[in-house]
C-alpha cells in the first residue's frame, strides 16, 4: 500500500458475470479516484484462489479497481469514489444496484 496520489478518473475493465457490470451494463467505465492506496498485487492469487472476485481493473489489468465476494449476495468494494457521480434523482449504478439487491434479499 502507499504510493503516489491517484487524483482523477481512472479507466476500469469489467469482469463478465460480475455485480459491478451487472450494475454498470458496460464493459469499460471511468470513475474518479483521490487516494494513495493500491491493492497488493503480491497476494491477488491467492485471495483469487479464496474466494475473492477481482471485478475490475485497469485497462492493462495491473490496478485492481473493484473486488467481489461471489457467495454474497452483495459485497463489492472499490478504490474510487462512487458518490462523486451521484445525485437524489439520479444515483451511481453502485447504489441503484446495492439498494435493489437489500430489497431482493431482505428477507433473508
Amino acid at each position: 500500500m502507499g504510493g503516489t496520489l491517484r487524483l482523477g478518473a481512472y479507466p476500469c475493465v469489467l469482469g463478465d458475470d460480475t455485480v459491478a457490470k451487472a450494475a454498470y451494463l458496460e464493459d469499460e467505465m471511468s470513475e474518479r479516484h483521490r487516494h494513495r492506496f493500491e491493492f497488493n498485487n503480491d497476494y491477488r492469487a491467492r485471495l483469487e484462489e479464496n474466494g475473492l472476485v477481482i471485478s475490475g481493473t485497469s485497462p492493462d489489468n495491473n490496478l485492481v479497481e473493484i473486488v467481489e465476494i461471489a457467495e454474497h449476495p452483495w459485497f463489492l468494494g472499490c478504490q474510487f469514489h462512487p458518490e462523486f457521480k451521484s445525485k437524489p434523482m439520479n444515483p451511481h449504478p453502485l447504489f441503484s444496484n446495492f439498494i435493489a439487491a437489500a430489497i431482493a434479499h431482505k428477507d433473508e
